[in-house]
């Protein structure tokens, strides 16, 4: 999908499938994405020796299967991810590691499941070293390393520095791999990333700051990993970011580390939101249209329990409204809210970090009518909840000319699965 489409305020298709047709067939709300668009993503990454799938931006696992084929590795943190990426298809071992646990701590089934299938760890912190260790002594592990800096697009994204909670600090490093090698773990890769979206005078530092650690660390180093952060054009007049001039920074860091050891040094890239960002889209049906003072608001049977990053960070999202079939096609374009159902002031897809309200030119429309959140592949599914008792959405996967359904609707019912009333609260009556 490309910038242009995402900001077609009026719109009927997507991926060349009529979208009213899939509400119909699908319900709403439901997400749906575009497997040509993930696809051309990680083309795009090419360059680099291992692009690894960062699933927690969209971990269906139809779509970790569609990375996997595609020639991307997957990253996990969690078990839950570890059990999706085994389930997608992933292997537990093979040079590149398919699958990384990368985390600040292990619960327990985490540490059980890497473990048992042996999995390659990339420690976030000092205790996860000892607590690797003590159970796989002789293995060999990655570091995550917070290099006293960071970047994001929000103070909540934002990864790196005495803020963040994320990695191992970079004045620790030779404690920890003193740490390591009495277990007799080798430590063969270092990881930074430091928040999501960039500019080249900050991923300059990032390089310079890898650069210095994998020196200090010495010839054991032999990958590093950019992590993720790429950033997608979600608003009128982004551009998209310059990849050649990214891998040639990171690329050059690489060459000066390698002429160092004197030995191949391997280049990682983890984007996540990069590669389904563009590719999804939330479906949404309009439920009422009303005036309140000089606001009109859309009210939409989506709420921030499908879609929670307007109300996190204040992120914004392209919309555009998708009419009734047999309806006027004619919609001058007029100032709005849009908002949800659920009962709680900040379920509005418009507004600014903070929790400001904002307004939004969109085409006059009516019940009935669609609104399509764009850009929505990103930390969209994964982040919904059943908040107001609200069954999650459906998820629908366009390719190869078929709509594939690859989650079907929470039902009302399944809201309650795993609940019980204890035998002393059965029976009586109100008072």
């Amino acid at each position: 999908m490309s910038q242009t489409e995402t900001q077609t305020p009026l719109r009927t298709h997507f991926a060349g499938f009529d979208l009213y047709e899939l509400a119909e067939r699908f319900g709403t709300p439901t997400y749906v994405y575009d497997a040509t668009t993930i696809r051309q993503r990680i083309d795009e990454l090419r360059a680099f020796d291992v692009i690894r799938y960062a699933q927690k931006a969209c971990s269906n696992i139809a779509i970790v299967a569609l990375a996997r084929q595609a020639g991307a590795l997957v990253d996990a943190v969690s078990a839950g991810e570890i059990v999706r990426a085994l389930a997608a298809g992933y292997t537990p071992q093979g040079s590149p590691p398919p699958i990384v646990y990368t985390a600040d701590i292990f619960d327990r089934d985490a540490l059980r499941l890497v473990l048992q299938h042996d999995i390659r760890v990339n420690c976030g912190s000092p205790d996860m070293i000892d607590q690797y260790g003590e159970q796989h002594p002789e293995g060999e592990i990655t570091l995550r390393i917070n290099p006293g800096f960071g970047h994001g697009h929000s103070r909540k994204t934002n990864t790196g520095g005495e803020q963040s909670k994320h990695g191992i600090w970079h004045e620790q490093l030779e404690e920890c791999l003193r740490q390591a090698d009495q277990y007799g773990l080798r430590v063969t890769g270092l990881h930074l990333h430091i928040g999501s979206g960039t500019d080249f005078e900050h991923l300059a530092q990032v390089c310079s700051a890898m650069e210095r650690l994998a020196l200090r660390a010495g010839p054991q180093i032999h990958s590093i990993s950019a992590g993720g952060g790429l950033p997608v054009p979600y608003r009128p007049g982004e551009e998209r970011i310059d990849l050649q001039a990214y891998f040639e920074l990171w690329d050059a860091t690489r060459q000066r580390l390698q002429e160092a050891f004197g030995h191949p040094v391997e280049l990682e890239i983890e984007p996540g939101r990069y590669l389904v960002a563009e590719s999804g889209v939330l479906l949404a049906e309009i439920r009422a249209v009303k005036r309140m003072g000089a606001n009109t608001f859309y009210l939409v049977d989506a709420g921030f329990n499908n879609l929670a990053r307007p109300i996190l960070y204040g992120a914004y999202h392209p919309m555009s409204i998708v009419p009734r079939p047999g309806s006027a096609a004619d919609r001058p374009l007029q100032e709005v809210v849009v908002g949800g159902p659920l009962c709680e002031s900040g379920d509005i897809f418009t507004q600014e970090e903070g929790g400001f309200v904002a307004r939004r030119a969109l085409p006059q429309a009516r019940v009935g009518d669609l609104l399509c959140i764009e850009c929505a592949g990103a930390y969209g599914f994964v982040m919904s909840s059943n908040y107001n008792s609200k069954p999650l959405a459906a998820e629908v996967l366009l390719d190869g000319g078929t709509a594939h359904l690859i989650r079907r609707r929470q039902t009302l019912e399944e809201l309650m699965t795993g609940e019980a009333i204890p035998p002393h609260l059965q029976g009586g009556s109100a008072p």
